[in-house]
């Protein structure tokens, strides 16, 4: 039986609503003709199960098609560059909807101010906003969020309290907007003020406090959270419940969240994979690796929770497996699987592996994003590639300040002192404000590049000009740099001057000096440094073996056999020290001290990369 145009459009939406988009895209693409009602029912199918680059690459095939585009067509596009965040396609869009007269539709500015909002450029959504007519709760609400999501709270505040009427979404979006910067009690503070004008909160509106209450580690205010969730009868909800995971999962009481885990009536995709996150931020890694293999699905969260957490805690050789296994089951990785997955490189210094990454990165259109940037510049850095490093960082075209301290940390890394400081120089003069991480890698640079006056002079910077408080990490830095130059009695007293009597917070300025001492042969301080340390310190070998040290160096050879002696005692065991090679992109660690080294040739972990990279396609093989 042959079917009309009519009947298989009708078919293609059927089946796109019931979720079967494989068959509907087998039915749209042969179909010799095609109408609008059809191009729309793909776009927003595609859109809505987040397929988004598919959804922007229909409506293409659509416009070369010389079919039409409706409101439908474009709300369905724009809400696929929101998602992928593209702005420059987002804005073209925009200037089709002038052209095709749809710049009074509502839900087409619905959506334009939506797609602005989460491209970061609210001045944008305003002027959207503003052209706008007639106006919903989306339109105030798009709006909202436009403001909140770029920390525009004074403007955010205002259209709240202009909105003709404060829904629970409202509130909801200010809530989570203040818990993204971890004002934690502007949160509490706006759900009060929510309940006191009787609009009931709702299961977002909790799953947001109760996140904020993980993110800012505030346990006394999620406990009462929870105990409102128990009491308005919230509990049973899906996403409420799984916020409750995450909380105690990121407070690391494992009991309770697989106690609330196992509580759920139907476990969603999202219990599955707040769970899994809960095993690997305890470092549970064999049980988070169990529930992964329960999960009746695996999406892009799921692996990359497993890949997150493999690197974390540590196992970066079994985070690129995953990553490995992820690639073969044609799971298309984000921006924070390549941020996971980067991380592993860089932890295992394996270059080879990390370039395969990049092409990977290349390849899904990721290079451009900030977050997957600033991760190339490290790995690149960490693997000893600083002119691979210096690319990365240059292809990023909007740098943040991670992007800027990634880059002086891998300059400071390798040397390259000149290079930090000019890098510097440009950051500020791009209006990046430093921050307590820029100065530490700026001082360690100075300190092992014999730069003293430039090192006294950013250290004075950090206070004088950019109004930033001295923390230990930065006194000892500064400690370390003079006791090299041999500047010990000005070390000493400014490693006095920024530390609190018996605090364990100073040790490390004190292990610096000790060093120094070790260094250029003062017996007097370093004696009194290193006893110093052993007692706030006993458990830490660090103290031991620089005294040691001290004394083998100054001949003192019946004083070091005693402090061997004392460290052996008190059960205080030195780590060994540790060389390694890359070999065939496998990397074998050599231990000192040991005679048998053994590098087996085990099977490599090799990268599956997309077909049509390095070839034509017809083979998936290790690139």
């Amino acid at each position: 039986m042959h079917l009309n145009l009519h009947q298989i459009t009708s078919k293609i939406v059927t089946l796109a609503k019931c979720g079967r988009i494989t068959c509907a895209r087998k039915l749209f693409d042969e179909m010799p003709h095609r109408d609008a009602v059809a191009w729309n029912a793909m776009l927003s199918s595609y859109s809505q199960l987040g397929n988004h680059r598919e959804a922007f690459s229909l409506f293409h095939r659509m416009r070369i098609s010389n079919t039409k585009p409706d409101h439908f067509s474009f709300t369905a596009t724009l809400s696929a560059c929101a998602g992928l965040n593209n702005l420059q396609n987002g804005a073209k869009i925009h200037a089709l909807v002038i052209v095709f007269g749809y710049r009074c539709s509502l839900p087409v500015n619905n959506s334009l101010i939506d797609m602005y909002g989460k491209c970061f450029e609210p001045c944008s959504a305003s002027k959207v906003f503003q052209e706008t007519n007639e106006k919903n709760e989306v339109t105030w609400c798009s709006l909202l969020f436009a403001y909140t999501n770029t920390g525009q709270f004074n403007m955010a505040n205002e259209v709240f309290h202009t909105m003709p009427k404060r829904v629970t979404i409202s509130w909801n979006i200010m809530i989570v907007g203040h818990a993204k910067y971890g004002e934690m009690e502007l949160c509490l503070s706006l759900f009060r003020e929510m309940r006191e004008t009787l609009c009931a909160p709702d299961q977002w509106t909790l799953s947001a406090l109760m996140n904020a209450c993980g993110e800012s580690l505030e346990m006394s205010c999620g406990y009462m959270v929870h105990a409102f969730v128990i009491k308005t009868g919230w509990s049973a909800a899906v996403e409420a419940k799984n916020s409750i995971i995450s909380f105690y999962a990121k407070l690391g009481f494992q009991s309770d969240a697989t106690k609330e885990f196992e509580s759920i009536g139907m476990l969603s995709q999202v219990s599955w994979n707040a769970i899994i996150d809960a095993y690997m931020k305890t470092g549970d890694t064999r049980e988070a690796f169990n529930v992964f293999q329960r999960a009746p699905e695996k999406n892009v969260v799921s692996w990359t929770s497993m890949i997150t957490g493999y690197a974390r805690n540590g196992d970066g050789e079994q985070a690129l497996s995953f990553f490995v296994d992820m690639m073969r089951n044609c799971m298309c990785p984000d921006d924070f699987t390549f941020g996971a997955v980067l991380h592993a490189c860089s932890s295992l210094a394996v270059l080879g592996h990390g370039r395969m990454v990049h092409v990977c990165v290349i390849y899904y259109g990721f290079h451009a994003h900030v977050y997957v940037g600033n991760g190339l510049v490290n790995m690149y850095a960490k693997c000893g590639d600083i002119e691979g490093s210096s690319r990365a960082f240059s292809e990023i075209l909007d740098k943040d300040l991670v992007s800027w301290n990634a880059m002086l940390f891998g300059f400071g890394m390798h040397g390259l002192a000149s290079q930090a400081l000019q890098l510097y120089d440009h950051m500020v003069a791009s209006g990046t404000k430093p921050d307590k991480a820029t100065f530490i890698s700026l001082l360690i640079t100075c300190s092992h590049s014999g730069l003293i006056e430039k090192g006294r002079e950013i250290f004075e910077s950090m206070r004088s000009i950019y109004g930033l408080p001295y923390e230990m990490e930065h006194v000892s830095c500064m400690v370390d740099m003079l006791g090299r130059a041999g500047c010990l009695t000005e070390a000493k007293e400014l490693a006095n001057k920024h530390s609190e009597a018996g605090s364990a917070n100073n040790t490390s300025s004190r292990e610096a000096l000790l060093g120094a001492c070790t260094v250029h042969g003062n017996v007097e301080l370093g004696t009194h440094l290193g006893e110093d340390l052993k007692i706030l310190e006993p458990q830490k070998e660090m103290s031991f073996v620089l005294l040691s040290n001290l004394y083998c160096t100054s001949g003192k050879w019946k004083e070091a056999e005693m402090v061997r002696k004392a460290m052996a005692d008190q059960g205080v065991k030195k780590l060994p020290g540790c060389s390694w090679i890359e070999v065939r992109n496998e990397v074998t660690a050599f231990v000192a001290g040991t005679c048998k080294h053994s590098h087996p040739y085990m099977e490599e972990t090799s990268l599956v990369c997309p077909p049509g990279i390095f070839d034509s396609g017809t083979d998936q093989g290790p690139c």
